[in-house]
């Protein structure tokens, strides 16, 4: 299961971004793939949060133009969302301690133990996800 960060999924719609055309492109395979692609409603809300911000450096959305974006997706037969199980919490505590989680790092940690409760692989272009033991993650955009 690929479970894209809420970074890769800001880069493919900011145009500002020197990051676009390579995460917008990385997108669309991962969405019209044979792979499942789990959506987390972490990713989805920053998406929703960063992308409709008038106060940042990017290009902006509309809430609505933003909430047809997660209806396409939504509506892609490869996506499935992902929600925390019964033992989340176990996987969530260990990303915590072992991740030696700080501040805002705990969604972070958040969305490692999501990843790894559904034996996914994170995408994503942050580096602070490597501090998580057990997660396996990729940068798509390295070759960028």
């Amino acid at each position: 299961m690929i479970v894209p960060d809420a970074n890769l999924l800001l880069y493919a719609y900011d145009s500002r971004s020197s990051l676009q055309p390579a995460a917008r492109g990385w997108l669309e395979d991962a969405l019209s793939g044979p792979d499942t692609v789990g959506l987390s409603w972490l990713s989805i809300g920053a998406f929703l949060r960063i992308s409709t911000n008038p106060r940042l450096a990017r290009d902006r959305i509309s809430m609505k133009v933003a909430t047809q974006i997660v209806d396409e997706w939504l509506a892609q037969p490869v996506v499935r969302l992902i929600v925390p199980g019964e033992g989340h919490w176990s996987h969530f505590r260990q990303m915590l301690i072992d991740g030696q989680v700080r501040g805002s790092l705990t969604t972070d940690a958040e969305l490692a133990a999501l990843t790894i409760e559904y034996g996914g692989v994170l995408y994503t272009n942050d580096r602070d996800f490597a501090r998580f033991p057990g997660l396996r993650w990729v940068n798509p955009l390295a070759a960028s």
